[in-house]
């Protein structure tokens, strides 16, 4: 039987799942202060929940995504522990998720087909093969001489990723293919050391079958989106659709997850999973008085965001990374945090941070369906005001410019 979910229905339990709505409701932490073991402890349990944290270089409005994603969850989160979080004996480690992510350390037996598969790199093939005697000098080296900075690496420079120097490419290879593994991150460079070097046995040890592993990661999927589509669930792990369509057929026939449609405006369904926890979960959120945000900014790249389709179904809100565009051709911005407050997008700022002096400027400010006859309500307009505070605050930055358009 294929169960059926309202728009609302689906949107809240997103959010819920998120760690986005009271934390009666999400089961996640929403204070952080400080740098110890409990705002650590925090953090990792938002990576549980995802299966993910994504990990960006762009840092442009004050912070980085991965560090953006957990200050719009943890109030008070202190944006240099995230830089900080990959540590040895933490319960996390760095691999190839959504993208390059940070992973609950309990995933790296499942992540065992990809590392499988990444013998030969998808982007340039067999390179290990093609320049063993570089494999074999980077891993004597760093045997050692101890965990190796890519930036330490020996050799020419480079103009940009496809550009890298043959031991950066090699060092890329091997821990995408297990053979080494990122020990910490210093200034957002990665440390390469041997993989027995960082992760446990236990986790070494263990083997999983690719069938498995696929299951694994579906459900993790599911449980960090609440509802999604076979497309959202694949796109979660970079997982290949047959693999996925798959492993959803084997968990509806053992009653892990269910059929869902989405009902979407005019009777149209959009074909989707639900685990069914989060099918009774979603029945009890439609009964809920969503608070009325203070307001928070979003990471572009957060969990909730990065599917457009997604967001445009669940949110009725335009998601757009304009980073790649020339700047005449942007609508938005460069790099614009929408604004969410109770359970709506509402705006969206773009935001140029400025260490030197201290100051983060607002570039922009646009509110969804602006228009000089229907201004924005004054209830969206203090979520957009104290969502900006609260990021201006936690990054450290003096708020500068405009407010508005």
């Amino acid at each position: 039987m294929t169960e059926s979910i309202g728009v609302r229905a689906a949107r809240r339990l997103a959010l819920c799942r998120a760690g986005l709505l009271k934390p009666e409701w999400t089961d996640m932490p929403r204070r952080a202060s400080g740098r110890g073991k409990r705002a650590r402890t925090a953090a990792h349990r938002i990576i549980q929940r995802f299966g993910y944290l994504q990990l960006d270089t762009v840092s442009i409005a004050g912070a980085r995504s991965h560090s953006i994603v957990l200050q719009s969850r943890l109030e008070g989160f202190d944006p240099n522990l995230a830089e900080e979080l990959l540590q040895p004996e933490e319960p996390i480690f760095e691999y190839w998720g959504h993208e390059a992510s940070w992973i609950p350390l309990e995933l790296y037996p499942t992540f065992g087909f990809r590392r499988e598969d990444f013998r030969h790199h998808p982007w340039w093939g067999d390179l290990i093969g093609e320049h063993p005697e570089v494999a074999k000098t980077l891993k004597q080296r760093i045997r050692d001489e101890g965990p190796l900075r890519s930036l330490d690496m020996e050799g020419g420079g480079s103009r940009g990723w496809w550009d890298l120097k043959v031991a950066k490419k090699v060092a890329t290879a091997m821990w995408s293919s297990g053979e080494l593994a990122i020990r910490e991150r210093r200034n957002f460079q990665r440390t390469y050391d041997l993989t027995e070097r960082v992760i446990p046995e236990c986790w070494r040890r263990e083997t999983v079958p690719r069938g498995r592993a696929i299951e694994t990661l579906v459900l993790r999927a599911l449980a960090g989106h609440g509802w999604a589509t076979a497309g959202t669930i694949a796109q979660t792990f970079r997982l290949k659709q047959a693999d996925v369509a798959a492993a959803l057929d084997r968990l509806e026939e053992s009653n892990d997850i269910v059929p869902c449609n989405l009902i979407l405006d005019g009777g149209r369904m959009s074909r989707g999973w639900i685990r069914p926890t989060d099918l009774d979960l979603a029945v009890r959120l439609q009964g809920i008085r969503p608070r009325r945000d203070r307001g928070v900014l979003l990471s572009p790249f957060d969990p909730v965001l990065w599917d457009r389709n997604r967001v445009q179904q669940l949110f009725a809100f335009h998601q757009m990374l304009e980073i790649f565009k020339p700047a005449e051709k942007r609508i938005y911005g460069y790099y614009c945090l929408p604004v969410l407050a109770g359970e709506r997008l509402v705006a969206r700022y773009d935001l140029k941070a400025d260490r030197k002096s201290g100051a983060i400027q607002v570039l922009s400010r646009r509110f969804e369906g602006d228009d000089p006859a229907k201004p924005a309500s004054a209830a969206d307009r203090e979520a957009a005001r104290t969502a900006l505070e609260r990021y201006a605050l936690a990054v450290g930055l003096e708020i500068k410019g405009p407010r508005s358009r």
